[in-house]
């Protein structure tokens, strides 16, 4: 890596950039960013042409939107947060949360942004791994917490390996947790869960002051492009994170398009069913050939390649499938369009075939 000609801090030059999933050719299927596959929604782009005031600054509290988002939650406006996708909020929180000799608790192989957004912050960050089923080991991240836990992030589905955390698990969990630590449930992809016994970070608000719950319009409403995200919270915590957030990052554009969304309930469920649907097929699928899977309640299944994940990445890319590789762990998968299907499921013969190391038989569970 070329170093930079100017005095920066080193733990910032140290860290890899977030890393986007990688583009796709015209003929290939993207898997690799958990994007919905359909068109943008016709109420959707009516409403981003409609907010055409391009020379005027945007509603910087987006109170619209923090109100209609304040309404399906039972809650009031101020214990929202909008932010240029949930992802922005959550550097938003961990810079107001920790610092230099602080620490900040989360499970790893997780999203892959975390690392960075410690980073920024100058604290240190406290990876907890994963259970070997791919879901988060609670009782560890408890075990994890010191004086100097200031943020602990549960990241339910979890992103990569798809699993949830259960209601009463995460409520064990937050008993745990100091009262004056804060606890960010990280729920990019609670509209794909269809587990009656996962947990709701919403529910929680009322019983645990330290607990904000982070969710996006990028995926299952289908706004990637746009950037918008919301928190939800105590009053007195929401309005202590605004400092730490960059004013005006939402668009007028982006918070139309958000309200426009939410009125769609039943072609958004229908799209969600269809992609859920899907996901489960793919899953008893690769299950079938051998696979040995984590339980995905998000819009993408995850393989464990391991040390093959290299070869297999590249096998997926000659079957026309560009998918999200994380070096010597797995391959997160996408659930995109029907087509993709067979591909994706060839794809995964093709790997076990030349690396049968990896298939899940009755024996491998015996060693």
């Amino acid at each position: 890596m070329t170093r930079p000609t100017v005095k920066l801090r080193p733990e910032i030059v140290a860290q890899t950039a977030y890393r986007q999933g990688r583009p796709a050719a015209a003929t290939d299927f993207k898997l690799s960013s958990n994007e919905l596959p359909f068109p943008p929604l016709p109420a959707v782009v009516e409403a981003v042409a409609a907010a055409d005031a391009y020379h005027r600054y945007p509603d910087a509290t987006a109170r619209r939107l923090r109100e209609a988002i304040a309404e399906r939650f039972d809650v009031s406006p101020d214990q929202v947060l909008i932010g240029s996708g949930s992802v922005a909020l959550l550097y938003q929180a961990a810079l107001a949360a920790a610092g230099p000799g602080d620490e900040i608790v989360y499970p790893w192989r997780s999203f892959e942004a975390y690392p960075g957004m410690v980073a920024l912050t100058g604290a240190t960050g406290v990876q907890v791994p994963l259970r070997d089923d791919g879901s988060l080991d609670l009782d560890a991240m408890a075990d994890a917490i010191t004086d100097r836990t200031r943020l602990v992030i549960v990241c339910t589905p979890n992103n990569p390996t798809g699993p949830v955390v259960g209601h009463g698990e995460l409520e064990d969990f937050l008993d745990r947790v100091p009262d004056d630590v804060l606890v960010v449930i990280d729920e990019a992809y609670t509209e794909f869960v269809t587990d009656r016994r996962a947990a709701d970070g919403s529910r929680l608000l009322a019983e645990h002051a330290n607990v904000v719950v982070a969710r996006t319009f990028s995926k299952a409403y289908g706004l990637a492009a746009l950037r918008v995200g919301y928190l939800v919270g105590r009053a007195e915590n929401i309005a202590a994170l605004h400092p730490a957030g960059i004013p005006l990052s939402v668009t007028a554009q982006a918070e139309a398009a958000a309200l426009a969304a939410l009125g769609e309930v039943d072609e958004i469920g229908r799209r969600i069913a269809e992609i859920t649907v899907r996901r489960d097929e793919i899953a008893r699928a690769l299950a079938d050939q051998g696979w040995r899977l984590p339980v995905s309640q998000a819009n993408f299944v995850w393989l464990p390649t391991g040390a093959h994940t290299g070869e297999a990445e590249q096998i997926f890319r000659d079957h026309g499938l560009v998918v999200r590789a994380f070096a010597g762990d797995g391959i997160r998968v996408s659930i995109g369009e029907d087509g993709a299907v067979g591909p994706i499921l060839k794809s995964a013969a093709a790997i076990l075939a030349r690396f049968p190391e990896l298939k899940h038989t009755k024996e491998s569970v015996e060693r």
